[in-house]
């Protein structure tokens, strides 16, 4: 059986400001055809870009028992939805200080769209390196970005 292969990143300009600019991108292969999606959104951060581009793949699939593989380059999307997350679940969303985990929405949203799935697999790469996919992704967010004008994010 095909899988469906989907490669997803985000990113934020001016990430510790109060204001910045932050943009998603993915792209999603199935059969030799390629869908490229991005946006982008202001006062935001790298994480919730990083999340909000998983979101969005999963959003647009219609068919939950193809095989799906999601590559991802941050650290935080994989061990939040491979590891953190079923403690979180079990805790009411809490952090083990107790306090409610950050982009708990999104977590939640990532989680239910996650679930739907037949067979699903999170796959860490190294970004900014030799993956087509991964750097494409890289490329569509800070295309967005770009698009997005020169915000004052310092």
């Amino acid at each position: 059986m095909e899988e469906i292969i989907i490669y997803c990143d985000g990113g934020c300009r001016g990430n510790q400001s109060k204001t910045n600019i932050g943009a998603w991108g993915c792209v999603l292969i199935y059969k030799g055809v390629v869908k490229e999606l991005s946006g982008g959104d202001v006062n935001t951060t790298n994480n919730k870009m990083e999340l909000t581009a998983v979101i969005r793949a999963l959003e647009v699939l219609t068919k939950y028992d193809i095989p799906v593989r999601i590559h991802v380059d941050s650290s935080y999307v994989l061990n939040g939805i491979t590891s953190w997350i079923n403690g979180w679940r079990r805790n009411g969303w809490k952090d083990s200080k107790k306090q409610p985990i950050k982009n708990q929405e999104l977590w939640q949203q990532l989680y239910s769209l996650k679930t739907k799935f037949k067979d699903i697999e999170f796959i860490k790469v190294k970004g900014h390196s030799t993956n087509e996919g991964n750097n494409r992704a890289d490329e569509l967010c800070n295309l967005e970005m770009d698009k997005m004008g020169s915000y004052n994010w310092k």
